[in-house]
C-alpha cells in the first residue's frame, strides 16, 4: 500500500489537467487516512518549531482551488496543530482601491512570512492569471490599461514572467515556496455546493455568485493548466492534489509540506562555549535559591 505521497503529484514536464485525477486516494480507507493525518501533524509541529528556532529560512505555502474544493478546511486540518506564533494565514480577496494603485504583486510582498515562519496564502498572486484570465476586464481596475484589447498574448507572458521572477527571488533569499492546487471535479463541486444549501449549518458558506463562476469551470481549468505549466519550477514547484476526497488531499498536502521542511536542513541554534558557561552558572544560581 502506498502511504508516501510527497512526490506523487509534483508537476514536472508538460502538465495536462484533464489527465490529472481528482479521485485518487492511494488505496487508503478514510479511517486510515485520518489516522495518518494525526501522526503527520505531530511531525509538522516539531518541524515548525525547528524552523522557528533556526530563524534563517521561511516557508510559503500557496493554496489555489475552485470554490468548495476545501482550502479553508485544508488549513484548519493540516495546520491546526502548529504553534500559531510561527504561522500566518493570509486570505486574498478582491483587491482594495489602495492595492489596485500598486502593481499586482505588491500586496503579496506585504504578506510574506518572515524568517522562522510559515506563511499560507489562501488564494494568492495567481488570481491575476486565473480569475483575471477568465475575466480580463478586471485588470482594467489597475488603471494602467485602457482596453481589454491590451490583454494580448504578450500581456499574459509578462504576467507569468513576473510571477516566476517573484518566486525565484524569494527562493534565492531564504523563502521556500510550495504551491498546491486542490483539483476537484465539477461533479464533486456541485455536490458540495448543494450541501451548502441543504445543510443549515453550511448555509453561510454559499454565495449565489459561485454559480456564474461554476458556469466557467472549463475556462478556469484551461487557465490553471496554463499557469501551472508556465510557473512550476524547481525553485517553486506546483503539486496538483486529487481533492474529491478532502481527507486524502489533507494527507498528501501535509506530507508534501513535511518533506519540504525536512529538505531545508533546519537546525536548532548551538550555544557558544561562553553561552554554555553562563547557562551552567544560571543553573547553579537557580538551584541555590
Amino acid at each position: 500500500m502506498d502511504t508516501d505521497f510527497s512526490d506523487n503529484f509534483k508537476v514536472s514536464g508538460k502538465f495536462s489537467i484533464k489527465k490529472a485525477s481528482t479521485s485518487y486516494n492511494g488505496k487508503l480507507t478514510k479511517e486510515e487516512g485520518e489516522q495518518m493525518l494525526i501522526q503527520e501533524k505531530e511531525k509538522l509541529r516539531e518541524l515548525q518549531e525547528k524552523l522557528y528556532a533556526d530563524g534563517s529560512q521561511s516557508l510559503l505555502v500557496v493554496l489555489q482551488a475552485m470554490d468548495a474544493a476545501g482550502k479553508d478546511s485544508m488549513i484548519e486540518h493540516v495546520f491546526g496543530g502548529v504553534n500559531p506564533q510561527g504561522c500566518n494565514v493570509t486570505s486574498f480577496k478582491t483587491p482594495s482601491s489602495k492595492e489596485y494603485s500598486h502593481d499586482f504583486l505588491w500586496r503579496h510582498y506585504l504578506a510574506l512570512p518572515q524568517k522562522g515562519m510559515i506563511g499560507i496564502f489562501n488564494r494568492s498572486h495567481y488570481e491575476s492569471v486565473l480569475v483575471c484570465k477568465v475575466h480580463p476586464e478586471y485588470n482594467l481596475s489597475e488603471k494602467t490599461w485602457s482596453s481589454v484589447k491590451d490583454f494580448d498574448t504578450k500581456f499574459w507572458e509578462n504576467r507569468y514572467e513576473s510571477i516566476r521572477n517573484f518566486e525565484k527571488h524569494l527562493s534565492q533569499n531564504g523563502t521556500t515556496v510550495v504551491k498546491i492546487f486542490l483539483h476537484v471535479s465539477k461533479d464533486e463541486q456541485k455536490k458540495r455546493l448543494l450541501d451548502r444549501i441543504d445543510e443549515q449549518e453550511k448555509n453561510w458558506k454559499f454565495s449565489a455568485g459561485d454559480l456564474p463562476e461554476r458556469a466557467l469551470f472549463d475556462q478556469y481549468m484551461e487557465a490553471y493548466e496554463t499557469a501551472i505549466n508556465e510557473t512550476s519550477k524547481d525553485y517553486a514547484p506546483w503539486y496538483v492534489l486529487p481533492a474529491d476526497s478532502k481527507w486524502f488531499a489533507r494527507v498528501a498536502a501535509i506530507q508534501i509540506i513535511i518533506d519540504t521542511l525536512e529538505k531545508m536542513n533546519l537546525k536548532y541554534p548551538t550555544l557558544s562555549d561562553k553561552d554554555r558557561q553562563e547557562l551552567q552558572e544560571s543553573k547553579k544560581l537557580l538551584e541555590n535559591e
